[in-house]
């Protein structure tokens, strides 16, 4: 198995190696990981081995001009995946250039698997063609995996994969080390909203729902992440309790944030699904989302979650009755090794290949 992502920053990178991981806790299976040369995974504190490293972009005219040598890339790419001699090759998270790796995964005759996080552009997200090309590597994989039911429909919908081809599985919680239970610092209960400051995440919504509160001594909350400055930030940051930290955050501090919360938030106007739902279920946070798209399937079975309606009265009764929980009341605790999860999601996709015609 050969996991590739090829993302500088992000969760993407995270997922292919955390799925590498799960290749390689299956029996009889050599997992072996791709990503580029520049992601910021491999300058952590304890990289990940890496066979495959690859030279991608940094601009968009970085990303133009090593389209232009294409051809090229796509030879001395097939040169190296052959000395690899990978059966299957998975796109763990779809992105500009993975084309080119296509072209040169089919000169040595292995099975493509995309998986698929998002089957709509967000309102906010960079990159217009990144959609369209995602839909020409589904057409010409081998098989499709979707992380939703509502990702599956809207693919379906878009006749972009036929049912044969297409597998729905769960995105599994991401492994973090060093996570105390929530609540056991003792102080005031501690919210966290992390991810890209976009307006689909809701962030209107939570800001209102923070005004609704009825208390602002029993709780604190950090806005992380990195987006536009708008008004919805404004209002945050004029809030008490609240503090608004508009930057990027580094792949070595994401544990260490999640580490902070008691309750990581959710408040999403739409979602495919989500990578940050998972982490904190799998860290074991409480979590507080709302009922749309792919975050209901995620959420609605998951003890330590919560799911409100998608608008700032619902979201501040949840919001409420959290904060006014007892203070002596169970603690979720961090749930069961994640690993477990990967491993389980490598094997669903292996067992689906393997049993599927090569295209």
């Amino acid at each position: 198995m050969l996991v590739w992502q090829w993302g500088r920053r992000g969760g993407a990178p995270r997922f292919a190696v955390e799925l590498a991981t799960g290749f390689r806790m299956l029996r009889d299976t050599e997992a072996l990981l791709s990503l580029s040369s520049s992601a910021e995974i491999l300058r952590g504190r304890d990289p990940p081995h890496c066979d495959l490293p690859v030279e991608t972009y940094q601009s968009l005219p970085g990303y133009l001009w090593r389209l232009m040598q294409a051809p090229w890339i796509v030879h001395e790419l097939a040169r190296r995946i052959a000395a690899l001699r990978p059966d299957i090759a998975i796109a763990a998270h779809p992105g500009p250039f993975d084309l080119v790796m296509l072209a040169a995964l089919r000169r040595n005759r292995a099975r493509v698997v995309a998986v698929v996080h998002d089957a709509d552009a967000h309102p906010g997200d960079g990159m217009p063609m990144r959609l369209w090309l995602q839909r020409k590597l589904i057409r010409r994989a081998d098989a499709v995996v979707a992380l939703s039911d509502h990702v599956a429909a809207r693919l379906r919908e878009q006749e972009a994969v036929d049912s044969g081809r297409l597998v729905i599985l769960s995105h599994p919680p991401f492994t973090f080390d060093d996570m105390p239970p929530p609540r056991a610092h003792g102080g005031p209960l501690r919210l966290l909203f992390f991810g890209r400051l976009l307006a689909y995440k809701g962030l209107d919504l939570l800001a209102e729902a923070i005004a609704q509160l009825r208390t602002t001594n029993a709780w604190e909350l950090r806005v992380v992440g990195s987006g536009p400055e708008a008004p919805e930030l404004d209002k945050l940051r004029a809030t008490t309790g609240v503090t608004v930290e508009n930057r990027w955050v580094p792949e070595d501090e994401i544990g260490k944030l999640i580490a902070w919360a008691d309750v990581v938030l959710l408040p999403y106007r739409e979602a495919s699904q989500s990578g940050v739902g998972p982490a904190a279920i799998g860290a074991g946070r409480f979590v507080i989302g709302t009922k749309v798209g792919g975050l209901i399937e995620q959420l609605q079975h998951e003890p330590q979650a919560t799911l409100s309606e998608p608008d700032a009265a619902s979201f501040a009764v949840a919001l409420s009755n959290t904060i006014d929980a007892p203070r002596d009341a169970p603690a979720c605790g961090v749930s069961a090794d994640p690993r477990h999860a990967w491993r389980d999601m490598a094997k669903e996709i292996l067992d689906h290949v393997l049993y599927q015609a090569p295209k």
